[in-house]
């Protein structure tokens, strides 16, 4: 069961993995037009019937073997200005109610590395482990999109919970699966830079891309992918445009940026946080940027998911 589904970067992984799918639930109309869209098969709710707090999650007991998510991460991001609890958004607390409610197998939860700066320490204490520890035994770690080949800089703090010590036990944190090119490990699979990934010509540089920026934050219905001035020379440097991304790729090439950088479409934003190209998103561009700027990149759920259940099957 998936709770804050957005785009759905959690559930493409979990699938993927072997999982059957129960319920998707998001706050957002959108979120749910998209996961409709990808999958009509499934049972998704959204709006007013996708908010968490007033799902009684007593139908799904004994039903659920594993339930995923992602709780906004607004409150413990420098982006959100990391109010924690008094940030109304913070929905960790509903995400741990559906929990204690249904009694998973397993659960999974992500969010920014933010939440574990010294100054949420407190939070992340007594609001997460002590109302879950009784029941599950919590492993947490980062996970590095680029070692799972996402061409992007983005970390994110996992957080994976089992009820049975025996599959805490055999947990293990997934391995990473690729390497920069110029790694020792390049022997192996390498993660592609961000003008390799896109298919862009050879000019001599490529690096990864930055961390994209949510739609959703910001500036109100944003078209940019930009989250710092730091991220920005990077950009200039890979001579990407973040900014302005189009719908489509033949509206982004035919209003080239006046420095004749690469302009972005929604699908370019897509491949650069590792979904699949059929995978399509509804809404405008920022309602799109949104969902994917939000979402766990899916070869990171997925190799996540792969770990989960090897534990679950041990």
């Amino acid at each position: 069961m998936s709770l804050f589904s957005g785009g759905g970067g959690l559930d493409l992984g979990f699938e993927r993995a072997g999982f059957e799918h129960i319920a998707s639930f998001d706050a957002l109309e959108i979120c749910g037009d998209t996961l409709r869209r990808n999958r009509p098969q499934w049972k998704v709710f959204s709006g007013q019937y996708g908010d968490v707090t007033r799902v009684n999650w007593t139908a799904y007991k004994g039903t659920v073997d594993l339930i995923h998510g992602g709780p906004p991460c607004q409150p413990f991001s420098v982006a959100g200005r990391q109010s924690g609890s008094k940030d109304t958004r913070d929905m960790w607390p509903a995400f741990i109610d559906a929990v204690m409610s249904v009694k998973p197998d397993a659960f999974v939860a992500e969010n920014v590395p933010g939440l574990l700066d010294p100054k949420f320490n407190k939070y992340v204490h007594t609001a997460i482990l002590e109302p879950l520890e009784p029941s599950y035994h919590i492993a947490k770690f980062k996970a590095v999109a680029s070692d799972f080949g996402v061409p992007q800089v983005r970390k994110r703090i996992i957080f994976v919970g089992f009820r049975s010590p025996k599959a805490a036990k055999f947990f293990e944190i997934p391995q990473i699966t690729h390497f920069p090119n110029d790694s020792l490990f390049s022997s192996g699979r390498c993660a592609l830079g961000a003008r390799a990934a896109l298919g862009l010509d050879d000019i001599g540089f490529d690096c990864f891309a930055p961390t994209l920026r949510s739609g959703f934050t910001g500036p109100r219905k944003t078209t940019s992918i930009l989250n710092s001035k730091a991220s920005q020379k990077v950009w200039e440097k890979l001579l990407i445009w973040p900014n302005g991304v189009q719908k489509s790729r033949e509206e982004a090439v035919m209003f080239p940026p006046e420095n004749g950088h690469f302009r972005l479409s929604v699908q370019d934003c897509a491949l650069l946080q590792g979904f699949p190209e059929d995978w399509l998103f509804e809404g405008a561009v920022y309602q799109v940027l949104g969902q994917i700027g939000n979402s766990v990149c899916p070869p990171v759920s997925y190799a996540i998911a792969e770990s989960v259940a090897s534990a679950l099957r041990a």
